[in-house]
């Protein structure tokens, strides 16, 4: 039976594209009905195979017309161990149309990324249910404050369920181990109770306990030993059950067993479960304290705000407010969404998004960021974003996408979890024919014992928690600090950096430029000359033409009127004026238009090599002055390159600037490697150079040009106050304008990975020292035998140990940089590279 589907995709321009998409999958075997729409841009067709919607998809690639991507986001319930990830995930990458899947034990989230118009929810959901694990779409982000809740309300329902089996199991450990333990206790038992009702009551009590609050282990873990793909719960159901049968074999059938080997685990099976819930609430009240950055977040959200409609402030709800809306500050207030001040002045308290603590000053033409706070002034500001475009719902969306990633380290887990359970199982099986083959007696206890312990000490929970969980911690905890991984693999890529390049201006500078000198040509009017310059840059958002504006201002000169402004990237604009072409660029652009400069060559080197920035103005044909520039070096640049060399990193300086002044700034910060005088393109190949020397480069910028850069480094990090072309190609975003950030991304970054490795070390060792333990092999030498009781609560720790561990992440700390008495930065081992100016 064939179904029908349509796929968007991208690429379709002209009537040829359509010809060509439409021989290429009329010509495949199972497709048929083909039908290319030029107007939609989709590809309809029917196939009677999952097999042959995959060919489709391949062939649309190979084409060159793919098909549009997206991705879906489910909560997934029953989720407690790396196996359960595993056997999720594998569930959902059979359903069609489905490239990848990610799923985060921490989190309970899988992002599913796939082809758009196959990707279905209802399979994903069907395909996570049938393999144990109920599955529901998530809220977008910011839009649904429960799910900061979710852990929470799981810590509440595993309290409830291990409360249930402690009433349950007290009774039953006091009766089996008071009897062993003290004297008198078995004495009263034997004289009250009798031996028999004593085993009756336990087994009654452990079956209450196994059917009620226990009953989820059986539920998830037999279907998935059916269906051969064993889980956690599966270990738990196989051991309890173990203890369970082979005590009520004890106490119903006697004589099926030797009398050396009559004795009931009733206990083992009931603590055991009662251990396991016990860990599992430990576990979820402490998952729940990694999302404590998320709640943070949503709490910025306000529900209502007051708005100017027709005259009169009204309130009204957030989701009502529109772009273009009036909202009125009054002092204190938080600011509900973003905006631009249209009257009255107050400084706003951003730390909450930047990490910044001092309050900024704001007035008109100023913008505002929804979930700041408002100070002592009253403002009123015109909405520019709602829903999910405000800032706020921007880095919620963020957070949440780094915390659900899969970093690389994590495929070793992966590796191993895929065969983990079923050999703990062999292992298990195996214990079991040893102890019987060579124990003494009673050997079946013996083997029951130590392959009951073998099956509940190996299960795989911390392993799967090793990695989420600071995962979770460290992104929360660097977005409370200003810094956002965008990527969530860019948190491991920047713990291994060598080296940190930075663009100058904007980056380590102000980014407010100011002309400070201008230098005229003989016969030249400086007023004439600061109105055709004005003029060129009056409709430009460079940081240059607004110091070429400002100047023009304070000297009372307006705008000449220039027809023709072109901008020339990395080297200038031109334009004309009162018919005569004039230029107003870098040595490099009068140069390329065969103009001589000589005459200013001394003012030109004195200015660069005071760190200003020099640009020569033409017109008709001739230079008629030179334009000294100055930027103001950031107050945190020098200690951020000192932190960093503290760190053992090397840092570069990659600028369009002429190499007098990058070299003249960079001598001011210690930078080690300065490449001037390139362009966009140049800078890109720089990082490329930096890479082919065996290099790991973090590059930071902020501006339109420094995209390519950004995209080609390692790691690229954008300042927050940058463009968003700029912000949208980098890994790692600063809300901030301050270059400190740097440092913070690396310290939480090394952090983290290192708290990642802890918790794997723990993890591994603890199953590769305690199996051998559990199955016995310390019994020849020191007659100790591990009980299952003791490997259910080795197995809880183990987890709760995972997670509280990953929580110290939340007490991280913006870096400072400590000079040493000698003033010389103190700390870590330098490893500078040479200095290589660009001529």
């Amino acid at each position: 039976m064939s179904h029908a589907y349509t796929l968007p995709i991208t690429g379709l321009n002209c009537a040829s594209c359509v010809g060509r998409v439409d021989r290429a999958i009329s010509a495949l075997d199972g497709v048929d009905d083909v039908a290319v729409n030029l107007a939609t841009e989709t590809l309809s067709f029917s196939a009677r195979d999952p097999a042959h919607v995959e060919q489709v998809v391949e062939t649309l690639d190979r084409t060159g017309y793919p098909a549009r991507a997206t991705q879906i986001a489910l909560d997934v319930e029953g989720l407690n161990c790396a196996s359960c990830v595993g056997r999720a995930e594998r569930a959902m990458a059979e359903v069609a149309g489905v490239e990848t899947v990610a799923v985060n034990l921490a989190t309970g989230r899988a992002t599913i990324a796939g082809v758009e118009g196959i990707l279905d929810v209802a399979a994903l959901r069907r395909a996570s249910r049938d393999a144990g694990y109920p599955a529901t779409p998530v809220v977008d982000a910011g839009q649904d404050p429960s799910q900061s809740d979710r852990h929470a309300q799981e810590a509440t329902r595993a309290r409830r369920r291990v409360l249930l089996a402690g009433v349950l199991t007290l009774p039953v450990f006091v009766l089996e181990m008071g009897s062993h333990m003290i004297p008198a206790m078995h004495h009263w038992v034997m004289a009250t109770l009798g031996m028999g009702t004593s085993w009756t009551i336990q087994a009654v009590l452990t079956a209450l306990v196994l059917v009620g609050p226990g009953r989820a282990f059986y539920r998830l873990g037999v279907p998935a030993l059916l269906k051969g793909a064993p889980d956690m719960n599966s270990l738990v159901a196989l051991g309890t059950a173990a203890a369970f049968g082979y005590s009520m074999v004890v106490l119903l059938a006697p004589g099926l067993l030797p009398s050396t080997a009559q004795a009931v685990y009733f206990e083992a099976a009931a603590v055991i479960v009662t251990l396991i819930l016990l860990g599992r609430f430990l576990e979820a009240r402490a998952k729940g304290r990694t999302g404590a950055a998320i709640k943070t977040l949503l709490g910025l959200q306000v529900r209502s705000a007051r708005v100017l409609r027709d005259g009169a402030a009204v309130d009204v709800a957030l989701d009502d407010i529109l772009e273009g809306d009036t909202l009125i500050l009054r002092p204190g207030e938080r600011v509900p969404l973003d905006g631009v001040v249209v009257t009255g002045q107050s400084h706003v308290d951003e730390s909450m998004i930047t990490g910044e603590p001092v309050p900024v000053l704001k007035g008109v033409g100023d913008e505002v960021i929804g979930g700041t706070i408002n100070g002592d002034g009253a403002v009123q500001v015109t909405v520019t974003r709602v829903g999910q475009d405000t800032t706020l719902a921007q880095i919620i969306r963020m957070v949440q996408d780094a915390q659900g990633a899969k970093l690389p380290i994590q495929a070793l887990v992966d590796r191993v979890t895929m065969w983990f359970v079923p050999a703990v199982m062999a292992a298990a099986a195996l214990t079991f024919v040893v102890w019987i083959v060579f124990g003494p007696d009673p050997a079946l206890t013996y083997a029951l014992v130590a392959s009951v312990s073998v099956l509940i000490i190996a299960c795989p929970c911390a392993m799967g928690l090793a990695t989420p969980t600071s995962i979770m911690v460290g992104t929360g905890r660097a977005a409370e600090l200003g810094v956002l991984f965008r990527k969530g693999d860019a948190l491991q890529s920047l713990s291994a950096v060598d080296v940190v390049a930075f663009d100058k201006t904007g980056t380590l500078t102000e980014g407010r430029p100011d002309v400070t000198d201008i230098v005229l040509a003989e016969g030249v009017n400086r007023a004439d000359l600061l109105a055709v310059l004005a003029g060129l840059e009056v409709h430009s958002e460079h940081p240059i033409a607004s110091a070429i504006m400002r100047a023009a201002a304070r000297d009372g000169v307006q705008p000449a009127p220039v027809t023709a402004p072109d901008p020339l990237p990395g080297f200038g604009i031109q334009g004309t004026v009162a018919g005569d072409s004039v230029l107003l660029g870098s040595g490099r652009l009068m140069a390329d238009r065969d103009l001589d400069t000589s005459g200013f060559r001394v003012a030109e080197q004195r200015f660069a090599q005071e760190g200003r920035t020099v640009l020569f103005a033409a017109r008709g044909g001739a230079v008629a002055g030179l334009i000294a520039i100055s930027d103001a070096v950031k107050a945190s640049s020098a200690a951020t390159i000192a932190q960093l060399h503290d760190a053992g990193l090397k840092t570069a300086m990659i600028t369009g600037d002429r190499a007098e002044t990058a070299q003249a700034v960079a001598a001011g910060l210690g930078i080690d490697r300065v490449v001037a005088g390139v362009l966009p393109d140049a800078k890109q190949a720089t990082i490329a150079d930096l890479q082919a020397e065996g290099l790991r480069v973090a590059f930071v910028g902020d501006g339109i040009n420094d995209a390519p850069a950004l995209a080609q480094a390692d790691v690229g990090i954008a300042i927050g106050t940058g463009t968003d072309v700029a912000i949208e190609a980098a890994d790692v975003v600063l809300m901030s304008g301050d270059p400190q950030g740097v440092a913070t991304a690396l310290h939480v970054s090394g952090r983290t990975i290192a708290n990642i490795r802890q918790n794997l070390g723990w993890a591994f060792a603890y199953n590769t020292a305690l199996i051998p333990v559990a199955a016995g092999v310390l019994y020849p030498a020191f007659g100790l035998l591990l009980s299952p009781v003791f490997a259910a609560a080795a197995m809880a720790l183990s987890s709760v140990s995972v997670v509280t561990n990953a929580l110290r992440l939340r007490g991280l700390r913006p870096t400072s940089h400590q000079p040493t008495q000698n003033g010389t930065p103190g700390g870590g081992a330098v490893r500078r590279m040479s200095t290589q100016p660009a001529e």
